[in-house]
């Protein structure tokens, strides 16, 4: 199981990337594969406010539609357009090019909360 200890994570199964004052998300390698073959990703919250665990969007597999929970509270910048044309990046790449929103820290002290790597393997019993 690829987990990259640079990254933070939540109980539903989104990591978290910060880049100086932005923050980049996108769905775990545990959950790709949970889910299976990615066919669409559904994000229609650019320039909007997201509440820390609110949803921002929702992911497509050939089996199930899952919802995207964001960790934390902010802005979201920038959506990933390659996942318009290739959604299957998020099975192939989860923490790299599978990722889904660029989006503003609005409050630091929310990434306190979200677990690190070792803690979220735990979660899922890697």
């Amino acid at each position: 199981m690829n987990l990259p200890a640079n990254l933070k994570y939540t109980k539903e199964h989104e990591w978290i990337r910060i880049e100086g004052d932005a923050a980049y998300i996108g769905i775990t390698d545990h959950a790709q594969r949970e889910l299976g073959d990615i066919v669409y990703v559904d994000i229609d919250t650019l320039d909007k406010e997201v509440a820390q665990n609110e949803v921002f969007g929702t992911v497509e597999a050939v089996k199930t539609v899952s919802d995207l929970f964001s960790p934390i509270s902010g802005t979201v910048l920038e959506i990933n357009s390659q996942l318009d044309g290739s959604p299957e990046t998020v099975n192939s790449d989860p923490y790299g090019n599978g990722w889904m929103i660029k989006m503003s820290v609005g409050n630091p002290a929310e990434l306190e909360g979200l677990l690190s790597a070792e803690a979220y393997g735990e979660l899922i019993g890697a």
